[in-house]
């Protein structure tokens, strides 16, 4: 499950974003053990027949509930009920009811039962309840279990939809149940739903029954065990598109504006399931897979058994600018990693979550190459290192202070680039067969990260506790330093490693490349020191030594190469780090002659994403390309220019005009022009915005072609471009496609619409452009939006006292007092 984003937002950023991005900030480990949950009674199967009540956004619940005591003899239940009414408890015998006495505190139900039971008897007990979800108060947004979304249809341009969220132990907000990862049921649901909606859930859809009343009853039945925060309901208008894998279904859940591209979105699922069949010898253990995509979703995607959700859907004009997205594969080797064989404890999520991370890399590897793969290797071990705190938390974390502390960058990143570490210690035979032992050993079970390591062994042959002790029981990694030296008179080549982290000493197998007369030797070699030196005999000095060749290391590099070294690396090491280590270099020393080299021979480089690493680079001095050394600016140009014309990549080919952009040159005024037939949304922002830099008149010609088909930059460049040159002729549009948009829109359109308010005339539009900021700081208050707002409404402020607008600078004042007041 992705649960938390980095988002870079204009105007004001709301809390509850705030909340996810800095969630991985980790405090000082805890004394607090968290200890595996105890199994004094094991869920069996789990059956529910449940109605909605739209109006009350209550779910009205029937729930028989087969249990067994796991080894001890017991007489009593204890249950997850989170917010609810409790009706009544019956134990169920002979198809008779007999009722049962319980206690409930509205998080826990403590139930008696009517004898002793041991573990070879089974019992069953039924349980008449009622969820409110939306009555609970000091919620996490993730936390309620069940969702109404616009149940009384009065938000425009949004659907209604009911749907859940279970992880990590938030589906005992919907149905009692025992709430834990180690626990394992099959179950049956029943909806019961108006009949113009389409309904899903975990397994396969046994029986509709259509109902006098309007409604219908669908049953859902899950005949494999999974664990309870898997299981998952959604009901709404969707389009449901089918395909298949070796006779299983493959489906996928969306909007009907949106279902023509449902291929665009999931085509790939097929083929997925297939590759990671072959890698793991597990065929895809499930009797179906489903793809459902809801409004308002509280996390990223969620890896639910048989029917993942997720948040976001996109036409295919959109998918243009989207390049080698994992989010589909990552909660499909969930599948596999987290629903076939489940955490025990959240302490062990990373043999859900870090597997999940390593699906994208294999994944991306196996579609799009091993550039691609490495380029998300590499992002993730920034995210991962680019928070201070992650050193501190191990990936086995038996110390967190709440569950959701332990979704980190620590648990997803670190932890997939660690087994991708560990693929590339063992070698890709002898790993992926310990994924089948792993997988087939604990099918249906829930596993800790020993049982990985065992299965690793037992595949390998190996001893790996020393692994398995540095990277999942203890926190951190290396921080090195590398630098080099050259013996003419005893032909040998030192390179000197030091561990500069405080803490622990890492034990390091790597490999060493060493380039040497038109020839490359590589070295396996061991850091098992703070201080290491390595020697190497060679018929000459090398030309490069390239450490950590196969750039795999969960570590912090500082290199100490020349220049002319990284000359030599980029246009001979093989792998995507190996340039862009050159490109990051090169772009320090953009004065010099051989770092120009570099820059511009990137321009041309096989993989976009370092052609757009170049381009990020000749804009990084003074923040644009008119500002760096004109003989490098010389020499990139034709280059640039052939790159915003045709590039394959539109993001490359968005980049390259924005480059050009910033010389605000009459002569690109056409490669601009052409660019605005293309097909990527990101391209026409960049292309228009181009032309509002050389001509803003043509610009809100041009922008007026876009009126009705636009989305992210290329919105905020036509409120751009209307807002500094449209005039009160252009408001009504601006105003409209401001409060129409979606809350994401809205908030990084606020600082453009801002700045339009101040340079209008007429002043029913500035009136109306202060009330809707106002709305904006009052309804958004609790997440952090007043600040923001009030920032812009006193920048308009000051604007329009310029003018002697003083009618609008008493509005303003009342505007900030009402939000300052507002609750």
């Amino acid at each position: 499950m992705k649960i938390f984003r980095v988002f870079l937002l204009s105007g004001f950023i709301l809390l509850t974003i705030f909340h996810h991005s800095f969630a991985q900030e980790r405090k000082p480990v805890q004394s607090t053990y968290r200890e595996t949950s105890p199994r004094i009674n094991d869920l069996i199967h789990t059956k529910l027949d449940v109605r909605f009540d739209y109006k009350k956004r209550y779910l009205y619940g029937k729930e028989w509930i087969t249990l067994k005591p796991h080894f001890y003899s017991t007489d009593t239940l204890r249950l997850d009920a989170k917010g609810m009414d409790i009706h009544l408890i019956d134990i169920v015998k002979k198809g008779k009811l007999s009722p049962l006495k319980f206690k409930y505190d509205s998080l826990t139900l403590n139930i008696w039962l009517d004898k002793t039971y041991t573990r070879s008897e089974t019992y069953t007990i039924f349980i008449d309840y009622t969820a409110k979800p939306d009555e609970r108060r000091g919620l996490r947004k993730n936390e309620k279990g069940l969702y109404f979304i616009n149940p009384d249809g009065t938000e425009k341009n949004k659907p209604t939809e009911i749907w859940t969220e279970g992880e990590p132990e938030s589906s005992s907000g919907w149905f009692p149940t025992i709430d834990k990862p180690n626990q394992k049921t099959t179950s049956e649901i029943s909806m019961t739903v108006p009949a113009k909606y389409v309904t899903l859930s975990n397994g396969r859809l046994a029986l509709q029954k259509t109902n006098a009343d309007g409604t219908r009853t669908d049953t859902w039945k899950m005949e494999l065990p999974n664990a309870p925060y898997l299981f998952m309901m959604a009901v709404g208008d969707f389009k449901i598109y089918k395909d298949q894998w070796h006779g299983k279904e493959v489906s996928y859940y969306l909007e009907p504006k949106y279902a023509p591209y449902a291929k665009d979105m999931f085509g790939d699922v097929p083929e997925a399931i297939g590759f990671f069949s072959k890698i793991t010898g597990v065929d895809y253990p499930w009797n179906k897979y489903s793809a459902i995509v809801v409004r308002d979703y509280v996390s990223g995607a969620m890896e639910n058994t048989t029917a993942n959700v997720f948040g976001s859907q996109n036409t295919r004009k959109e998918l243009l600018d989207q390049y080698y997205t994992t989010g589909v594969e990552h909660e499909l080797f969930h599948q596999w990693f987290g629903d076939y064989v489940t955490c025990e404890s959240w302490s062990n999520l990373t043999l859900n979550e870090s597997f999940a991370d390593l699906g994208e890399i294999l994944w991306l590897e196996h579609k799009y190459g091993k550039d691609a793969a490495d380029e998300h290797l590499y992002n993730g071990l920034q995210g991962y290192l680019g928070n201070a705190g992650n050193h501190m938390t191990p990936l086995v974390n038996f110390h967190y202070q709440a569950i959701h502390d332990a979704f980190n960058g620590v648990t997803y990143q670190k932890g997939g680039r660690v087994l991708n570490m560990l693929r590339n210690y063992l070698g890709n035979a002898a790993f992926y067969k310990g994924l089948n032992i792993y997988l087939t050993s604990n099918a249906f079970k829930s596993a800790e990260a020993q049982q990985l390591r065992l299965a690793m062994e037992d595949a390998s042959g190996l001893d790996l506790n020393w692994f398995f002790d540095q990277w999942y029981y203890g926190a951190g990694h290396p921080v090195l330093d590398i630098s080099y030296s050259w013996d003419e008179n005893t032909k040998t080549a030192f390179v000197y490693l030091v561990q500069k982290q405080d803490g622990r000493i890492f034990k390091l197998p790597m490999a060493i490349d060493i380039y040497v007369d038109g020839k490359t030797e590589q070295h396996q070699v061991w850091v098992n020191e703070k201080s290491d030196t390595l020697s190497f005999r060679l018929p000459s000095k090398p030309t490069l030594v390239n450490v950590d060749a196969d750039k795999v290391l969960v570590a912090q590099k500082n290199d100490h190469k020349t220049l002319d070294e990284y000359v030599f690396q980029y246009a001979n090491a093989p792998l995507y780090l190996d340039r862009f280590e050159a490109i990051e270099f090169a772009s320090k020393n953009q004065d010099d002659k051989s770092a120009q080299k570099i820059l511009v021979a990137a321009l041309n480089d096989r993989f976009s994403g370092l052609r757009m690493r170049a381009l990020q680079a000749l804009n990084s001095n003074k923040e644009d390309i008119r500002n760096i050394n004109k003989d490098l600016r010389d020499a990139a140009m034709p280059r640039i220019i052939e790159l915003a014309g045709r590039d394959s990549n539109t993001l490359v080919r968005a980049s390259a005009l924005r480059t050009l952009a910033a010389l605000k040159d009459p002569a690109n005024l056409d490669v601009f022009k052409k660019a605005l037939i293309s097909p990527s949304y990101q391209v026409e922002a960049s292309a228009l915005y181009g032309i509002n830099e050389i001509d803003p008149a043509i610009a809100v010609k041009y922008a007026k072609d876009f009126e009705g088909d636009n989305v992210g930059d290329l919105t905020q460049v036509i409120v751009r471009v209307y807002a500094s040159n449209g005039g009160d002729a252009k408001w009504p549009y601006v105003y409209q496609r401001y409060v129409n948009g979606t809350l994401q829109e809205q908030i990084h359109l606020t600082e453009k619409f801002s700045g339009m308010i101040a340079g209008l005339k007429n002043q029913q539009y500035v009136r109306q452009g202060i009330a809707t900021l106002k709305f904006m700081g009052i309804t958004y208050k609790k997440d952090g939006a007043a600040p923001y707002i009030i920032k812009y409404l006193n920048g308009i402020k000051e604007e329009r006292n310029k003018i002697n607008d003083l009618a609008s600078s008493q509005d303003i004042e009342e505007a900030i007092e009402q939000i300052n007041n507002a609750k």
